[in-house]
């Protein structure tokens, strides 16, 4: 819901922002990785919090990651409530509402089996979503596509309406707040640790995966910059774009 926002504020230079999060958070996994593999008795983030800074830090660290997820979780029902409308006017608010907490609770208490399978495949969704909005954007700068407003795709957008810091450096600066959204679920490293077989192993191939893994991320920033180019960077607060 806040990718039409942040490429209203930060304009073309959201690439920068997200490059700029990516690489500052891989680091952030990076000594995660190291403090939990110094002692193999932890088994989240908040274990080696008690250890290392006092009980108060692991208290702490917990509930305010619980609470988090738990904003999180409100956050996403309202999101999927708000296109839930958008595609069908008629669909009372509470009724999105329940039935996607109905599904999630759903799915959440399937075998881990079962959870995985689908983890997979929703991820899948969403790699095709991104591949197809960036195919569609580049065709429609390449077949000169108005919408109806009269607006003309193009790449002329990206130095037409502002250049590539359109609101100056405080719209840049703005879009971190809602670009560093995307990487929620980096600290989930932290919490495998207690169920991986081998963490030894397991635990430094997949924080030094993360780079090579980045292409999707700048598969998202091309998603970011084709929804540019295809429509006038102001008219992406709006919705559906939003």
């Amino acid at each position: 819901m806040g990718s039409g926002k942040t490429i209203s504020l930060a304009g073309p230079s959201i690439i920068f922002v997200y490059m700029i999060i990516g690489f500052m958070l891989f680091f952030v996994m990076r000594a995660m990785g190291e403090l939990l593999l110094s002692n193999l008795e932890y088994k989240s983030f908040s274990d080696f919090a008690s250890d290392l800074l006092g009980p108060w830090a692991g208290y702490f660290t917990g509930w305010t990651y619980w609470f988090c997820w738990v904003v999180t979780g409100m956050a996403d029902v309202v999101a999927i409530t708000a296109y839930a409308q958008f595609w069908f006017p008629g669909l009372s608010d509470w009724v999105a509402s329940l039935a996607v907490v109905v599904l999630l609770l759903s799915l959440n208490l399937a075998t881990v089996k079962m959870f995985g399978e689908m983890e997979f495949w929703f991820a899948m969704i969403k790699i095709v979503a991104i591949v197809a909005l960036i195919v569609v954007g580049l065709v429609m700068v390449m077949m000169h596509f108005k919408s109806p407003t009269g607006v003309e795709a193009s790449f002329t957008h990206l130095w037409n309406d502002g250049g590539w810091f359109p609101k100056g450096i405080s719209g840049f600066f703005a879009g971190f707040q809602i670009a560093v959204f995307a990487f929620v679920g980096i600290e989930l490293v932290g919490t495998t640790a207690a169920e991986t077989k081998d963490p030894e192993k397991s635990l430094p191939r997949a924080i030094n995966s993360i780079p090579i893994r980045y292409h999707h991320v700048l598969r998202f920033c091309a998603d970011h910059h084709y929804v540019g180019h295809a429509v006038e960077l102001g008219s992406t607060n709006q919705k559906p774009v939003c």
